[in-house]
């Protein structure tokens, strides 16, 4: 376990080279439907993109934090240099949000990278001082508290009118909360809720949990084929648990992170994870499992730099929109024309630049990784 497990920097790495391709189309009004967010309830390819990086999280911070705790490292010294790291976090996610804003009164204040920071700093006390048992029961407290506050409590929407159980945009709980403490610095194509909004982070500080439980099993003394087995065989009951909730309880949403979504994204990210680690590090014939390697070398690539590589994305492509030439055009722009000029269809043009920026961002890392440069925060 002391070893970098190929699997997880791979499966990390696939994760944020998707991030980076749903995040910079050339032109948001052209997008196939699986790199576009569900409308609202339902989910796509994108929608699953953020919860297996939580996913990914935890399960790296059971094979540090958890190790190191038990190894009897100073329980309160791991938790403080945690908490450090993930306020660093929410700095840079906030950071790339002030870039081309000219007053403080208008500043998106939560974001992927906050509530990333967020969850890291909410899990790393269950980490550190629980046992696996300890943390499945607060996983458990978490959603059905989540469940019973947005079912439960009334609140009243931005134009007044009181909604109780309401998961509808803007109307439901946490849009309420987020408009008492942050108005005025929301998603700006909402303005009355935000998709990383206060309340949602409990359940998705749940998705990191679900992590830290799949690195317990990663973690036992037992033969890799049957963990990778396990990991598979582990998704079906919740995949299933997650389409009765769906059903039964509340829908599948991204925006609110809701518990049938919890579940369903760990599902096929335990699902992967196991495929993953039996091609990379189960495997049984080493020469197989060298092929597999690399194929999976340019995700890896990506995967030992993975939160340095999805905030300087961010920030490069907030520049190419603010930077102009003297005609007014963006550097965004000036690179997509030459694309739009092909004779192709617009949604093709916009995806062949997503794919170029990926690429580029794919040429950082590799030179990063030739240098041995891996920034941790």
């Amino acid at each position: 376990m002391k070893q970098r497990l190929l699997s997880l920097d791979a499966l990390r790495g696939f994760t944020v080279a998707a991030m980076l391709l749903v995040n910079d189309p050339g032109d948001w009004g052209h997008i196939y439907g699986p790199l576009e967010h569900a409308e609202w309830n339902g989910w796509t390819f994108t929608d699953g993109v953020f919860p297996f990086f939580l996913f990914m999280s935890g399960m790296a911070m059971t094979m540090s934090l958890a190790r190191r705790a038990g190894e009897g490292a100073d329980r309160l010294k791991l938790l403080l240099t945690t908490w450090r790291r993930g306020l660093a976090i929410i700095a840079i996610g906030l950071a790339l949000n002030a870039i081309g804003h000219s007053s403080l009164d208008t500043i998106r204040i939560p974001g992927v990278l906050q509530r990333i920071g967020l969850c890291t700093m909410l899990a790393a006390p269950l980490v550190i001082w629980l046992s696996w048992r300890a943390q499945l029961a607060a996983l458990l407290i978490l959603l059905a508290g989540y469940s019973a506050i947005q079912l439960g409590v009334p609140v009243p929407d931005a134009q007044g009118v009181i909604h109780q159980g309401a998961l509808v945009a803007g109307q439901d709980v946490g849009a309420w909360l987020d408009r008492q403490l942050m108005s005025g610095h929301l998603w700006v194509q909402s303005k009355t809720w935000d998709p990383e909004g206060l309340l949602s982070t409990l359940p998705a500080v749940g998705t990191l949990l679900a992590g830290v439980l799949a690195g317990h099993w990663l973690g036992a003394k037992r033969d890799p084929r049957e963990k990778a087995m396990g990991f598979m065989l582990a998704s079906l009951p919740l995949l299933w648990l997650a389409q009765i909730g769906d059903a039964w309880l509340m829908p599948i949403n991204k925006s609110l992170w809701t518990p049938p979504y919890v579940l369903l994204m760990a599902g096929w990210a335990s699902f992967l994870f196991g495929i993953f680690y039996w091609l990379l590090d189960a495997m049984p014939l080493p020469l197989w499992r060298a092929r597999w390697a690399r194929l999976a070398h340019p995700l890896v690539v990506f995967g030992m730099n993975a939160l340095f590589m999805f905030a300087l994305s961010g920030l490069v492509g907030r520049l190419m929109g603010l930077i102009k030439n003297a005609q007014g055009q963006s550097l965004k722009a000036l690179a997509y024309a030459p694309i739009t000029a092909l004779p192709i269809e617009p949604v093709n043009a916009s995806l062949i630049f997503a794919i170029g920026f990926v690429a580029v961002m794919y040429a950082v890392a590799w030179v990063l990784f030739k240098k041995r440069w891996f920034f941790k925060v």
